[in-house]
């Protein structure tokens, strides 16, 4: 009954709302801030190479992308990418790099609106995302609080355990180490770090997310560069696949819509552009420089990393490897270890193993945090409704160790679903005040200024706005600490 309750809500969404919506919101933000993402492109990394340290209102610009990649950079860039070829072929990496050329817009624009919208909580620290830009912007606090538990569900519960289960199928596969016992040693470690709370979640995303990036993607090209006399035809199928010119792989059935759906739906899971997931800890960042549009740059770079860096090496390690049959019935994980070991022997296995460990495991804490600003927004700090989120996210990482792909992915597809859908309808109703805060921030570029913004001489945003957040004052004394 469940099972049926799950897959309906899913056939609803993502064969008719999120299919289209994604990239319709996505096309529409990139025309309507005239193609930001690609002509402003390297302002993506100006942006983040001023970054300047936390401080005691929030942490900085660089932890703020390393949270959001902790978050991103999971299961759909290692099992995803595999799920989405064995049921949508090779055609299915090229939409997922459409909804992320797209997506980078729609995650300018609900980043730099939770920037817009931030608030200080009780102990001074910087709190943000949909849920409060719904309340703020759209004066709806209840479609505030329904996103917010959403939210809740989605990252702080189901989330967790479809991470949980691909560490435990990929430790199981590599060491022989019984899913029970890596769903324990799990809980024990992430509950290390999530009773830490944001910074420390902060902290250790800083730390070990360049790290594991970086690791996985030499790997990748190390492999690219032992095959690269056969690179250029792999790009080209995944292109004529996707477009339809070139006949559906056998056991894969829909061809091109088949390739759409399975492109778009993991590509949204992995790079949750429009989720509005990201957002909640752009809110949470001192921006650098002191304007709301500088951490919408920060956080489009981040979907970039996510689909067209990590997403790609993955797709190319599998396709390249000359194993790659959607009528096997490998998938996921599995999948992504036999293709590594196809090309760099047993060392493959075990590399795999880990990077979806690190992967998967910086996942569920930077999910935590998300999960946790979205109670803060609910019961205002309460103590003890922290304490049993915490406690039910680490119940829900045990869990899913020991349940099968296909369960854990379709609640995970409906939830993201509802989360997706609320928030695409709440940034496209706030867009104009994107485009104007755009504008505000391309024209002092233009002048050779270092862009500052004071809600003040912006009374057409000002309605919702903390004031005493977003003036120059603020901005100067900010700098002045560093």
């Amino acid at each position: 009954m469940v099972d049926l309750i799950v897959n309906s809500v899913n056939t609803v969404l993502w064969n008719y709302v999120l299919l289209f919506g994604l990239l319709a919101v996505g096309i529409y933000f990139t025309i309507r801030l005239r193609f930001l993402q690609f002509i402003h492109f390297w302002q993506c990394f100006e942006v983040l190479l001023k970054s300047r340290h936390e401080d005691s209102h929030g942490i900085s610009p660089f932890q703020a992308l390393c949270t959001s990649l902790a978050s991103r950079v999971g299961t759909g860039n290692i099992a995803g990418v595999a799920v989405a070829l064995t049921l949508g072929g090779p055609g299915a990496i090229f939409w997922m790099w459409v909804v992320a050329l797209v997506g980078m817009a729609t995650a300018y624009a609900e980043s730099t609106l939770a920037q817009l919208y931030k608030v200080e909580d009780k102990d001074g620290q910087f709190r943000g995302g949909p849920a409060v830009y719904m309340a703020a912007g759209l004066k709806s606090p209840l479609m505030g609080h329904v996103f917010a538990i959403a939210l809740i569900f989605a990252f702080g519960v189901v989330f967790s355990a479809v991470q949980s289960n691909s560490i435990a199928d990929a430790m199981s596969s590599a060491f022989g180490m019984p899913v029970m016992a890596t769903g324990a040693v799990l809980v024990v470690a992430a509950g290390v770090v999530i009773f830490g709370g944001l910074r420390k979640i902060a902290h250790f995303a800083e730390i070990v997310v360049p790290f594991m990036a970086g690791a996985y993607v030499v790997v990748a090209i190390g492999i690219l560069a032992m095959n690269y006399s056969e690179v250029p035809g792999v790009l080209w199928s995944i292109v004529a696949h996707a477009l339809g010119l070139e006949e559906a792989i056998g056991g894969i059935s829909g061809g091109v819509m088949a390739a759409m759906m399975n492109g778009i739906r993991r590509g949204l899971y992995s790079n949750e552009a429009g989720m509005g997931s990201a957002p909640n800890v752009a809110a949470s960042a001192i921006p650098d420089p002191h304007h709301p549009a500088s951490q919408g740059f920060v956080q489009a770079l981040g979907v970039f990393i996510d689909t067209i860096v990590i997403c790609t090496a993955t797709a190319l390690i599998i396709l390249l490897s000359g194993i790659y049959d959607p009528t096997s019935g490998v998938t996921g994980i599995s999948l992504t270890q036999s293709a590594a070991e196809a090309h760099v022997g047993g060392f493959g296995v075990y590399f795999i193993a880990v990077a979806i460990l690190f992967f998967a495991f910086t996942s569920i804490v930077a999910n935590y945090s998300y999960a946790e600003n979205a109670m803060i927004y609910l019961d205002h700090g309460w103590k003890p409704g922290l304490t049993i989120l915490r406690l039910v996210s680490l119940g829900m990482v045990f869990w899913g160790a020991l349940q099968t792909v296909d369960t854990v992915f379709n609640a995970a597809d409906a939830a993201m679903g509802i989360m997706a859908t609320i928030n695409l309808i709440a940034i496209v109703l706030l867009a104009p005040k994107v485009s104007l805060i755009t504008k505000d921030y391309l024209k002092q570029l233009k002048e050779g200024k270092e862009p500052q913004f004071d809600v003040s001489e912006h009374p057409e945003l000002a309605d919702g706005v903390d004031a005493t957040i977003w003036s120059k004052k603020r901005g100067d004394e900010a700098r002045l600490r560093y």
